[in-house]
């Protein structure tokens, strides 16, 4: 090993990403309490790590003082920040909007009347300012939260209901013009899946689909008209964008219809159900050519806000460990900054975010999660190919991956009340470590 270096974040101990570039190979190690590297057993090519754009997001940025703004702006996409080189955004409003609103007049069926004017006033600026901040255009996501109230069976935006048969084929249409007016204004929106959370019907904007009705829509609509506007190439359709424990059930439903292979790029996930990384092995298992996207996840104040700043980073780290090492190649946290309140939020909906601003709304802090998301974007470099592992104890969680200059990044996670030796061997070579309780630590090296 050459170039040894070791960041780590300790709360405890006062530190955050702090780094020591001392440690020295120690050649050959034993078989105790050893983490194994096998950089050539290569898997999944990641693209990136991120968040989302949402108008919650983009009108709390706006309000920050301006140098908080530009602070804000580095913190997230700089290289002294997160590094992020990916983002979310949503088509329409979402439940993390100041209100339910749509791109046409209602009752528009021809789109005559689409117009994005509401996302200049926020939302792109934001991009633009992020895309600056790491010279060059960012890898977007889109996704739809509901369709205009017209369109679908309940006559609104929230509370599910579902898309009209008539209006299959104009939704569609709509997909392609958000993505060609985005275009336009020189964004490129490069991946699109069918529905946030198809399977929930929620007190905000929500549409639902069975897997029959998505898969039907994503290969007999939607893929059509992306074809037919020529941006088959371009941007490529994910389905499913709801949590993991039926996730490989409903892809696998969708993947079974003709068509779908052509079709489906791939599958996206959230975690508010818990872990079931098994899901997304059996994804990679049968469909080897597809790929997972972890789209979002937050810690919602209804359900583990009382627990502290530690178990909401470890939350983080944990499932984002446990994404990566079973097949997901992008991260994508939910809202890139938050108000005091967890918003806004026009429904209430309530939830934290890694960066949250003040009561004033002119600066923000950082949450021990950011530090703890950090250890994998500021590191782990797009391209990189997760690589196999193996530990003498599952108290430590371990990833690892060789980026793409073949410097190794190996992620490690203490969530434990105690200190954990562990040595780090790759071949005759090896470093040893101890991590700190409720510690993570970042090791990068050569070979």
């Amino acid at each position: 090993m050459r170039n040894i270096s070791l960041i780590e974040t300790h709360q405890a101990g006062g530190k955050f990403w702090e780094s020591n570039d001392s440690l020295k190979d120690q050649g050959s190690a034993g078989e105790m309490k050893a983490m194994v590297v096998f950089p050539e057993e290569k898997e999944t090519t990641i693209r990136g790590f991120g968040g989302a754009f949402t108008e919650a997001a983009a009108h709390t940025y706006k309000n920050l003082e301006e140098e908080a703004g530009k602070r804000l702006i580095s913190d997230l996409f700089g290289t002294e920040g997160l590094r992020y080189n990916i983002g979310r955004i949503h088509m329409n409003s979402c439940d993390f909007a100041l209100g339910n609103y749509t791109y046409i007049e209602e009752g528009d069926k021809t789109l005559d009347t689409f117009n994005i004017e509401h996302d200049e006033k926020e939302i792109i600026p934001m991009i633009r300012e992020a895309e600056k901040e790491l010279g060059k255009p960012l890898v977007l996501l889109m996704a739809p939260w509901s369709p205009p109230p017209f369109m679908k069976t309940n006559g609104e935006m929230n509370h599910g209901g579902k898309l009209k048969e008539e209006y299959k084929d104009l939704w569609a249409e709509y997909y392609v013009r958000f993505i060609q007016e985005y275009k336009k204004r020189g964004i490129d929106i490069s991946f699109t899946s069918v529905q946030n959370e198809p399977n929930a019907t929620q007190t905000w904007d929500s549409c639902r689909y069975d897997t029959d009705e998505e898969a039907e829509f994503a290969i007999d609509h939607l893929a059509p008209a992306m074809r037919k506007a020529g941006l088959s190439e371009d941007v490529k359709i994910l389905v499913w964008d709801h949590n993991k424990e039926i996730a490989y059930d409903r892809f696998k439903g969708i993947m079974e219809r003709e068509g779908a292979d052509e079709s489906i790029f791939g599958c996206a996930v959230h975690w508010y159900t818990g872990d079931h990384f098994e899901n997304l092995q059996l994804i990679k298992k049968h469909f080897p050519t597809k790929e997972i996207f972890f789209t979002e996840g937050c810690v919602e104040y209804s359900r583990f806000s009382a627990d502290g700043d530690i178990y909401n980073a470890e939350m983080y780290a944990h499932q984002m460990l446990g994404n990566l090492k079973n097949g997901c190649s992008a991260i994508f946290d939910w809202n890139l900054i938050v108000d005091y309140l967890g918003g806004p939020n026009h429904v209430g909906n309530y939830c934290d975010a890694p960066l949250k601003a003040n009561e004033a709304g002119d600066d923000y802090e950082k949450k021990l999660s950011y530090y703890y998301i950090g250890h994998f974007s500021r590191y782990i470099k797009e391209g990189a190919r997760l690589v196999w592992s193996s530990c003498y104890t599952d108290k430590i969680h371990n990833v690892a991956f060789v980026n793409p200059d073949g410097e190794r990044v190996i992620v490690l996670l203490n969530e434990t009340e105690e200190d954990l030796p562990v040595t780090v061997r790759e071949g005759e070579s090896s470093v040893d470590l101890e991590i700190k309780s409720h510690s993570i630590q970042t090791l990068k090296y050569y070979a």
